[in-house]
């Protein structure tokens, strides 16, 4: 090994960038690290876990063989609509379709299944197609019909496309061998689509690693449960997707207690679901449906509810509390707004925004929310309503499009918070959690403990049904969320769940979270050790397994 004898993994999530450091060849951890996900350039996140690793200690970043990743980056980019503008186009005959491109042209071409040419590619049409194209589009997609017996029109397509726009083009023979035109075309334009995504990632990860000396290989995990070469990404973008919980159900299956189990990873945005069976993880092996599109790509059958530790715990104008979906940054964690106690309330009042870390006056000054958070600090969506006059829903549109871009930060009560309150956590400052629980508490009219644990109870349901959904749909292809949303609050039966195999919990919050869950679902919860970085920990042996 040349001397070098250590494996690093690393995991990018919602909340927290993970990382653990690993020696060969018995794989014993030496040291662990987390710390706060930098949206704005996520490279930062994972030099300062890297910092920690070698400050923690003895190791010389020389000595790292390999470097493996896992990452939402992929997932969180399709969900925000983000990537590059793609131009699609189609040869054979096809029903039309919707994909998130620029403009999809259906040319006549193709193959049959034989792999004989069923009509002349239609080269006078993708020619004007290009040049319509080309000051619109980033980069292409082409798609022809049985090129996976044939790819002749395909490689035709990519060189004419080359000689009048050189931009990259991606073909769908070299992504999928899969019958299916439409699939096959979307697993193209999604990573046509993620391609300029993860070349920034990588390269800024690569120049983060070179900085401290890392030399060592290093492969980025995909969402089928198999590591791949850094070189290899920029292509092959949408198989990172379900990264993370592909790294999940790998740490699940080197420490649970049973060959089949359900791997539940508790973050602070999101929880991942996902079932080893045999001791392996569940592949989707039919494609996945990334966003709502059904791709080809490979990954692990997984289900995510968005609860976590950090889901926003809100109360309605109507006295209604309501936990989750929407990640906020908990009371606790956040010194940088006015006390709690000044402004936390019903409605409008239920968070606290401030502009984004890096937002430059230049910057804001494009946006007038923006700029009036620049100028007067920190404010509730009310005092923005009021000053601006503008519609609620207007408001709430515009504020959830600046989350989505990082441009603000949100701060509100949360599950996080609620654990402060009831003495369970002590990693940020108390009185500030207390000081909201009080106020929202005395707006639903009960005590401040009764509150929190119904903070917690909203964050364990939706963990519990998601959980429910998951295994109804591995069984019988059905949801209970579908079926029957409220059978819960049914006054003429009592319909309860038994689940018939343990669980194995991720993540920090997983701790406070799982345990009662488990408990209603009559199972047991194990939490082996190092499951607070179980994914970083599990894109390590992954690659230490499949390499």
């Amino acid at each position: 090994m040349d001397n070098k004898s250590y494996i690093i993994g690393i995991d990018t999530g919602g909340t927290y960038t993970d990382a653990v450091l690993i020696r060969r060849p018995d794989n014993t951890v030496i040291v662990t690290s987390k710390y706060p996900t930098t949206h704005n350039n996520l490279s930062l996140g994972i030099s300062k876990c890297l910092l920690q690793l070698f400050s923690q200690s003895a190791v010389r970043p020389a000595e790292v063989e390999l470097v493996a990743v896992s990452t939402t980056l992929a997932t969180n980019a399709v969900v925000e609509g983000k990537g590059a503008d793609v131009g699609l186009l189609v040869a054979g005959r096809a029903k039309p379709f919707r994909l998130p491109v620029v403009s999809t042209t259906f040319l006549r071409g193709g193959h049959n299944h034989l792999g004989e040419e069923e009509e002349p590619l239609d080269m006078a049409g993708l020619v004007d197609a290009v040049q319509r194209y080309k000051t619109h589009v980033d980069v292409y997609a082409v798609c022809a019909a049985m090129s996976i017996v044939n790819p002749n029109h395909e490689k035709v397509m990519a060189k004419a496309i080359s000689l009048i726009d050189p931009k990259p083009v991606f073909c769908s023979h070299e992504v999928s061998d899969r019958p299916g035109i439409m699939e096959r075309a979307a697993t193209s334009v999604l990573n046509a689509r993620l391609m300029p995504v993860m070349q920034e990632f990588l390269t800024g990860m690569q120049d983060a690693l070179a900085s401290l000396g890392i030399i060592g290989k290093v492969y980025i995990i995909r969402g089928d449960a198999q590591p791949m070469e850094i070189s290899n990404t920029h292509k092959q973008a949408a198989s990172t997707v379900a990264s993370g919980p592909a790294a999940t159900a790998w740490y699940g299956l080197s420490f649970s207690p049973a060959p089949d189990a359900l791997i539940v990873d508790v973050g602070g945005t999101t929880t991942d679901i996902t079932l080893i069976k045999d001791g392996r993880p569940v592949i989707d092996e039919q494609g996945s449906l990334i966003g709502e599109w059904l791709t080809h790509v490979d990954a692990v059958k997984m289900s995510t509810v968005g609860a976590g530790g950090d889901s926003h715990a809100s109360v309605s104008e109507r006295g209604k509390l309501t936990v989750g979906p929407v990640r906020v940054l908990p009371l606790a964690m956040s010194d940088q707004t006015p006390a709690p106690s000044g402004w936390i309330g019903k409605g409008l009042l239920d968070r606290c925004l401030m502009a984004g870390p890096d937002i430059t006056p230049e910057e804001a000054a494009q946006d007038k929310v923006l700029a009036y958070l620049v100028e007067h600090g920190p404010a509730t969506p009310q005092v923005l309503k009021d000053h601006f006059d503008m519609a609620e829903i207007t408001l709430l549109s515009h504020l959830k499009e600046l989350a989505k871009l990082q441009l603000i930060v949100e701060t509100g009560f949360t599950p996080t918070d609620a654990l402060h309150v009831l003495g369970q956590l002590e990693l940020g400052d108390r009185q500030r959690a207390v000081d909201g629980a009080e106020r929202l508490a005395a707006a639903l009219g009960i005590d401040v403990e009764e509150f929190c644990r119904q903070v917690l109870a909203g964050v364990e349901q939706r963990i519990e049904d998601a959980i429910l959904d998951h295994i109804l749909k591995l069984e019988t292809g059905k949801t209970m969320s579908g079926f029957f949303p409220n059978y819960r609050q049914s006054g003429l039966f009592d319909l309860r769940f038994v689940a018939k195999v343990p669980i194995v919990g991720i993540g920090a919050a997983a701790r406070y979270l799982l345990p009662g869950i488990a408990a209603r679902l009559g199972t047991k919860v194990f939490f082996p050790e190092y499951y607070e970085v179980g994914n970083a920990l599990g894109a390590a042996l992954m690659a230490v397994a499949g390499v």
